[in-house]
């Protein structure tokens, strides 16, 4: 299923939903520039777990700088299909979690939600030496949280049917919660495969961030009046 739009319009403009997809197009755009250079910054500034394992070993100094690409790698990208599909869903429901949590709670939330999912990964697979780069663990968390603060609000999605695609409006609890399952159960497959990814999927880093938007959101949302979706 992909999700088109949604029916939940936002009470505020999302200054800060606009502002991270235009920094994550612009880090990408970089990306480019770099030509064969891209690879050395990807490991540079993308979280490698096994690089992060050695300095734990190593001790508390050498631990910030591996500790910091927890935050940058959630604002690079491996490619234009890994862009977009991130940043389309973070436009269809970034709005209304950055409009219940406020602008810079919603900053903190997005921001905390991809260093929470990149230490999920890290945990998954310590020893990985592979660069892991994306937004998907943070906008996973903003997914949880929509699917518990609006699970009745309506979401415009194009869904395969068989070989046919039919435009539906369903609560966005159904269109995230399959989602959700699905991430689960491709990461419980990599728990068989004995790794913390399956065809370069930080799966784990998807389920960990839904659950965290999830409750997270209880949590930043304090002192904030409500609003739900109540159709």
């Amino acid at each position: 299923m992909i999700p088109l739009r949604d029916e939940n319009p936002s009470d505020t403009v999302p200054v800060v939903t606009r502002a991270l997809i235009a920094i994550n197009c612009a880090a990408f755009v970089y990306e480019i520039m770099l030509g064969p250079g891209l690879r050395e910054f990807m490991f540079e500034w993308g979280l490698v777990p096994a690089r992060l394992s050695q300095a734990v070993r190593l001790g508390e100094e050498s631990v910030i700088g591996p500790s910091l690409t927890l935050l940058t790698s959630v604002f690079l990208h491996g490619g234009w299909l890994h862009l977009l599909g991130n940043m389309w869903y973070l436009w269809i429901f970034g709005d209304n979690i950055e409009d219940r949590l406020g602008k810079p709670r919603f900053l903190a939330f997005y921001c905390l939600s991809g260093i929470t999912a990149g230490l999920i990964h890290y945990v998954s697979n310590p020893a990985s030496k592979l660069p892991t780069v994306g937004a998907s663990g943070a906008i996973a968390a903003v997914l949880g949280a929509y699917a518990v603060t609006f699970p009745k609000a309506r979401v415009i999605t194009l869904v395969p049917i068989f070989l046919f695609f039919q435009i539906m409006a369903l609560p966005a609890m159904i269109v995230l919660g399959l989602w959700f399952v699905y991430q689960f159960l491709l990461g419980t497959l990599t728990l068989a495969w004995g790794t913390g990814t399956g065809g370069g999927v930080a799966w784990w880093a998807h389920i960990g961030g839904f659950v965290f938007g999830a409750v997270a959101v209880k949590l930043f949302g304090i002192g904030r009046p409500s609003r739900a979706w109540v159709e």
